[in-house]
């Protein structure tokens, strides 16, 4: 009754840990998404799609027909131009200035400056980005008594947009000038245009629309001609009027330096004024009534939010780039930093081969194989350890499968251990293999990966050096065919096996990963087992090595070939579980970071490596892809192509050299460049979602990862003492690896002599138990409580 509680109580606790990942981050996401990409095309649009430029002639002048002769030859100022069109002219011995492209933050104070000297008011006509760069200069204008007019936003050919293009670029600047001084005009000036005379059917169109919006246009009648920089001078000369006739005058206050406009209205006003003439707005100079008016509070209100959106984007934008910039200078430097390692592990390791580790490791080891649901490989994973040139004691702790793996072992008649156990998970079976074992050198295969026959021999051989705690193989992609399977096999290469240099050589190696390791039993036993706190039981143990003062080393000549994920679906869960237990393992071992020694070593050097380029490298990752499809759109493409391909050519470089060391063809680099499209995304997007429910503080649950089958057993592979016919399905050849000589097909390998026989099993569960070492006063025992376990 009471162990029926205690397991309905575990059951309860247990429950409540497998929670599924909250979907409510995605969410988030989406709408941030959604949001940046708005701002984004917002302020692409705003400051990328049009940019202010001279008020030269944008292009050949059309047919005038529609034009009314009263227009083309009436005064500067239109007026119902969609229904009854007429003009004003300014009156005589008048003159309005107007000043175009401003607000800008060095010229427009110091044109103002000079108007308030000579007590001379003026016409601004604004561009609508202007305003929402320095809405204080549009509050000066309006405080100083000038009148306020538009420009459009961006400072378009409005002749050449179409007609809903026209409204929003008045819209926007409408709103921009109510929300910075809580004004607004009826007062337009279309861009690029200059004299009556000038117009032509596409212009009148414009201000046909115009009116209908409620706009009064503006053109000029006088040209200073202050675009062309001539000299103040000759900015004078052009600004002074022939005869008493009145003149809109036009100039400028944005757009460029406008030192000379400065120097020329500083001696223009005076001479005017001496000759008779007097200065006023445009409204004042041809009698019109409140052109410029008090927004109403709807407008403001808007307006002010407008700018504030706007400034917004300008930020992130601003931020986009500083990231995307970090997110370059980190990418060189880990290419920079695992190049230059993987140089010197090469030089070194050479060196050391020389002299070897030490003496040759001959003793047996124990091999043990955690399996839950491996029917599909764990034939082949078996038989392959059999064909080991190095004496082996195989154990295969069965988690509870359901699909028949430990009755397919012990169908084999092989001499091989079988555990049965209830599922507990992957710790609680290598925990189980451990208390099993023989052996002092133990040596952890997953139940979808193969070895080599000379793996074992080669793993073991770096435990002469009595500080070596821990030893990590050469994990290789088994089923590389599809895309999916290159890209898995170039990271596998490219990014695992680099970083494995150098953490080799930085004497802080994080993680011996499951599919092929090698661990002093005492050092395990030491650190109490296998813990099941974190999803990377693997990382979490190395780490626990490492701060225990082990040294934890990288044998790349140790192969073994593992099962990856074959669909995207898989891939994800696969990664995301890896990616959530070494967040796990970062946060349970961030005490290394101010210890010393080996632990030390491990929190500094290791630690900041994952920090930095694992977890913060691939969240800086979509800012690089936004900024990307944003500099597409409104940068220069040119200049963004060629940075791409030169962070391509960057990673084909990297490619090289791996492939190079690890003795493999480049030839799967073809695909390198369609990896970035794709793959890349989903390595970014789970690392997002990892943190996610890291921060969350959700637990992620264990899952079931797919097996295909896609692994081969060995030929051949017959026990010395067993006459049962060794089984044959058909292995023909190694996967293609290309560092030597191939091996050849499993031929039957008689065992070295020296050693004692391995404990035969008694046939399905009856285990001949082998002599056991004295228990380990810190080796704790998994309990049998159940969850499913991915492996």
């Amino acid at each position: 009754m009471t162990d029926r509680r205690s397991r309905k109580a575990l059951s309860r606790r247990h429950s409540r840990t497998r929670q599924v990942a909250p979907r409510t981050h995605w969410l988030l996401l989406s709408v941030l998404a959604v949001t940046l990409s708005t701002a984004l095309l917002l302020q692409g649009y705003t400051h990328h799609m049009f940019r202010i430029t001279s008020d030269a002639v944008t292009g050949p002048r059309g047919r005038s027909d529609t034009v009314p002769a009263q227009v083309a030859h009436g005064g500067p100022v239109i007026a119902n131009a969609a229904t009854s069109a007429h003009t004003a002219k300014v009156q005589a011995r008048t003159i309005a200035l107007t000043f175009d492209d401003g607000p800008d933050p060095v010229w427009t104070p110091r044109i103002l400056d000079v108007l308030r000297r000579n007590h001379v008011h003026a016409t601004f006509f604004v561009v609508g980005t202007q305003v929402v760069a320095h809405p204080e200069l549009v509050r000066r204008i309006v405080a100083d008594g000038h009148q306020i007019g538009i420009h459009t936003f961006t400072h378009p050919d409005l002749a050449r947009l179409a007609p809903w293009q026209r409204s929003l670029e008045l819209r926007e600047t409408q709103l921009a000038v109510a929300g910075a001084a809580g004004v607004t005009s009826a007062l337009l000036r279309p861009p690029y245009s200059s004299e009556n005379d000038a117009l032509d059917n596409a212009d009148w169109s414009v201000l046909q629309q115009a009116d209908a919006a409620g706009y009064v246009t503006v053109l000029s009648t006088q040209d200073a001609e202050d675009w062309q920089r001539p000299g103040a001078d000759r900015i004078l000369a052009n600004a002074t009027p022939h005869g008493h006739a009145g003149q809109i005058l036009l100039m400028h206050d944005g757009g460029g330096d406008r030192s000379q406009t400065v120097a020329a209205l500083s001696a223009l006003i005076p001479r005017l004024e001496a000759h008779g003439f007097r200065f006023a707005t445009v409204g004042a100079s041809v009698g019109m009534a409140g052109p410029v008016q008090p927004a109403g509070l709807g407008d403001r209100l808007q307006g002010m939010a407008f700018i504030k959106v706007l400034q917004a984007g300008d930020w992130v934008v601003w931020l986009l780039g500083v990231l995307m910039y970090a997110a370059g200078a980190l990418s060189v430097l880990r290419a920079a930093v695992v190049l230059v390692a993987a140089h010197r592990h090469r030089r070194s390791r050479a060196r050391c081969r020389s002299r070897s580790w030490g003496p040759p490791v001959t003793e047996p080891v124990s091999v043990i194989v955690p399996a839950y649901n491996e029917s599909a490989g764990i034939e082949a994973a078996v038989r392959s350890l059999l064909a080991s040139d190095h004496p082996v004691e195989i154990i295969v702790v069965d988690d509870g499968s359901t699909d028949g793996t430990a009755d397919l072992v012990e169908s084999l008649h092989l001499p091989v251990r079988v555990i049965r156990r209830q599922n507990a998970g992957k710790p609680a079976a290598l925990n189980t293999g451990l208390a099993a074992a023989t052996y002092d050198l133990v040596v952890m295969v997953d139940g979808d990966t193969v070895f080599e026959p000379d793996t074992v021999r080669t793993i073991v051989q770096p435990f002469a050096d009595p500080r070596v705690g821990a030893v990590s193989g050469n994990a290789k992609v088994v089923n590389r065919g599809g895309l999916l399977g290159r890209w898995q096999h170039i990271e596998y290469v490219v990014g695992f096996n680099l970083d494995r240099r150098l953490f080799d050589l930085a004497e802080c190696m994080p993680t011996v990963p499951g599919a092929v390791g090698a661990f002093r039993r005492r050092a395990l036993l030491d650190l109490g087992g296998v813990s099941d706190v974190t999803l990377a039981e693997d990382t979490d143990l190395t780490m626990a090595l490492c701060r225990a003062g082990w040294r934890v080393v990288y044998e790349e000549g140790a192969r073994a070939w593992t099962e990856a994920p074959a669909s995207l679906n898989a891939l994800w869960r696969q990664r995301y579980r890896w990616c959530y237990g070494t967040l796990q393992a970062m946060w349970k071992h961030r005490g290394a970071l101010v210890q010393r020694g080996a632990a030390g070593k491990l929190g500094r050097r290791g630690l900041g490596y994952l920090l930095l380029f694992q977890v913060l490298l691939p969240l800086l990752a979509p800012v690089v892809d936004i900024f990307a499809v944003y500099g597409l759109l409104f940068l220069d493409p040119v200049r963004i192509v060629g940075l791409w391909l030169a962070f391509l050519l960057l990673q084909l470089m990297m490619g090289l050299y791996a492939f190079r060391l690890d003795g493999e063809r480049p030839g799967p680099l073809w695909s390198l460049p369609l990896q970035q499209f794709v793959y890349r995304q989903l390595m970014y997007l789970v690392v997002i979602q990892s943190v996610f429910t890291a921060v969350s503080g959700s637990r992620l649950r264990w899952q079931r990862m797919e097996r295909y089958g896609s692994l081969q057993a060995p030929t051949g592979a017959k026990a010395p003492g067993n006459d049962l016919p060794a089984q044959d399905p058909g292995l023909s050849q190694w996967p293609p690896h290309h560092s030597g000589p191939q091996p050849a097909p499993y031929d039957p390998l008689p065992q070295p002599a020296p050693y004692d026989p391995l404990p035969q099993p008694a046939p399905y569960g009856g285990l001949a138990q082998p002599p056991q070492p004295p228990p380990h006063p810190g080796f704790r025992q998994p309990g049998p409580y159940e969850t499913q376990q991915l492996y």
